[in-house]
């Protein structure tokens, strides 16, 4: 009846002396033979500092030197990490416009024609400064009616009173 202890926690067992000769009978129980196993480090997540199991494969492709302990602390350092210039898409701040009316719930109707189906409206500067994108300088517009207010001075003159 030999007695062997366990290479991960350090626990006397019997192993059976079939199981020594081949090589077995290392560890105690299977949750030691995987703990043994295991060849990464526990490190501290870069965001919230909870401890996590990383194995070497993320420990030597990570790009950015950092690491989480889960997908959403992954997903708030990038949120906070890549944003305006940083942001690989980012032109200068330039387009933002395209959403800032939905995001101030200004209802999608045009300001000359009353249309309201968001597949024909854009937006249009009043001041036509593509980089004013104030609240107060964004208005939604038809393709035809934006058009117009951009090349007819009768259409711009009744889409000013309008607005006013």
């Amino acid at each position: 009846m030999p007695t062997v202890i366990c290479k991960q926690c350090g626990k006397t067992f019997y192993a059976k002396p079939f199981w020594i000769n081949k090589g077995f009978g290392i560890y105690c129980s299977s949750v030691c033979q995987y703990q043994g196993a295991r060849r990464g480090k526990i490190i501290n997540c870069d965001q919230c500092g909870k401890e996590a199991y990383k194995q070497l494969k993320a420990l030597t492709k990570s790009k950015s030197g950092k690491f989480f302990c889960g997908k959403s602390c992954q997903t708030k350092w990038r949120n906070a990490e890549f944003i305006q210039e940083r942001h690989a898409n980012w032109k200068e701040g330039r387009y933002a416009y395209r959403s800032v009316l939905s995001r101030n719930k200004v209802p999608a109707v045009c300001a000359l024609c009353k249309i309201n189906d968001r597949r024909v409206l854009a937006v249009h500067h009043i001041d036509e400064d593509r980089s004013n994108n104030n609240i107060d300088n964004l208005a939604w517009l038809c393709h035809n009616c934006h058009h117009l207010v951009h090349h007819h001075t009768e259409a711009r003159a009744t889409f000013m009173a309008t607005i006013v």
